[in-house]
């Protein structure tokens, strides 16, 4: 329980916050889950769903949500399984 109304508002704050990010990071994992399993089945038509991931990464660091790295390190990592993925198919 806080006792400075300046406590009471920061809580709500975080409520606030922490809902917005738990629902933005949801997505953003929806969309790494989609984009690794278009890589695995159809690597000719995966090309779409990884800039989608990667625009939805993108998103997610500049607002905050994940850090700029983590965001960078994820975009490499889907750009290096699908070349893997195109070359071999």
């Amino acid at each position: 329980m806080a006792n400075h109304a300046s406590a009471d508002k920061r809580n709500r704050q975080r409520i606030k916050r922490t809902a917005r990010n738990r629902a933005a990071k949801s997505a953003l994992r929806t969309e790494l889950k989609k984009a690794r399993a278009t890589i695995t089945a159809t690597p000719a038509e995966a090309a779409k769903t990884v800039r989608e991931a990667i625009g939805a990464l993108d998103g997610a660091a500049h607002k905050g949500t994940i850090p700029r790295k983590r965001a960078s390190r994820l975009q490499g990592r889907l750009a290096r399984a699908l070349h893997k993925a195109t070359k071999a198919a």
